[in-house]
């Protein structure tokens, strides 16, 4: 006990606080319990929905789980994006860490596309207008983290650029933009007017402190990257780009679709569209892709 007060002593001494002062606070703290450490009880009464349908709560919980994988990933690609002198093996078991999040977003997805009541889910979700996970921002912040702003700009949409873009310009144009406008009217929807209300300047702000840092180009920076984390950094992108947004497709098919019936999104997207890897050709990692893994995604049918 002696060498651990001497070390608990010397801590606080060097931080220029009394030890003692600690200490005597260690002596009449509470023991920590898993419900106030985890905040159980704040984070089970979170869910608050609209409507008396029973899987609207579901939807709730999921949509919450999401977040919090969201935030895993987020935690993971700060860090490397934050800091430049990270081994190769490090990199490798944060990218592991990375893709086993977005594996269980992906591996997940029944819980919504089998766990709900189809016609409740499609009584309840017309209280939810306009709301829509399109409206995440840790999903655009994880854009923004991986790769460069040119990235995010459809081909067709590079054409409007000016010469030397500015980050406002990229924002102007890039791909979630078509998303969020009326395609009869030109006007934004309100699902738009809200999250550009509430995030765009912070998106704009950390657009501009990562440039030349985000993940994409601090891995350019990385000298004879091995084969294996070549590999892993395309397994993580394809997981993301394309499989994540294919089985949520697949389940706005089977909700919004099932009957031929055409459903509207909440957020009064061509949900079609958008949710396919073809409408939103997001690549992080462009430098990776073979011929031959654009070919895969090109075949994918709409």
């Amino acid at each position: 006990m002696s060498r651990i007060n001497q070390k608990i002593a010397q801590k606080y001494s060097e931080l220029g606080e009394n030890p003692e002062s600690y200490l005597e606070g260690l002596l009449h703290s509470k023991p920590i319990n898993y419900w106030d450490y985890i905040g159980v009880e704040t984070l089970l009464s979170l869910q608050r929905p609209r409507t008396n349908f029973k899987d609207e709560e579901i939807f709730i919980m999921y949509h919450q789980m999401t977040e919090l994988l969201l935030k895993m990933l987020l935690h993971e690609i700060k860090q490397l994006v934050e800091t430049d002198s990270f081994s190769e093996e490090i990199w490798l078991d944060k990218i592991n860490r990375m893709n086993r999040y977005v594996s269980m977003l992906i591996n997940s997805f029944d819980i919504m596309k089998d766990g709900m009541d189809y016609e409740d889910y499609n009584r309840f979700r017309t209280a939810l207008a306009p709301a829509s996970g399109f409206q995440s921002v840790q999903f655009r912040y994880i854009e923004i983290y991986c790769t460069k702003l040119e990235n995010l700009v459809k081909q067709e949409e590079k054409k409007q650029l000016p010469g030397s873009p500015s980050t406002e310009d990229y924002f102007e144009n890039i791909y979630w933009k078509k998303a969020g406008i009326n395609k009869k009217t030109g006007d934004k929807t309100l699902t738009m007017l809200q999250f550009e209300e509430k995030y765009l300047d912070s998106l704009i702000t950390l657009a501009k402190k990562v440039k030349g840092q985000s993940l994409e180009e601090q891995f350019l920076m990385l000298k004879k990257p091995s084969e294996a984390l070549q590999k892993k950094l395309l397994e993580f992108d394809k997981l993301y780009n394309i499989e994540w947004p294919l089985v949520h497709l697949n389940t706005a098919q089977h909700y919004l679709d099932k009957k031929g019936e055409n459903k509207a999104a909440t957020g009064g997207s061509e949900w079609k569209k958008y949710l396919h890897p073809k409408f939103q050709q997001r690549k992080f990692f462009p430098s990776l892709w073979t011929k031959e893994d654009s070919l895969v995604e090109d075949k994918i049918k709409i």
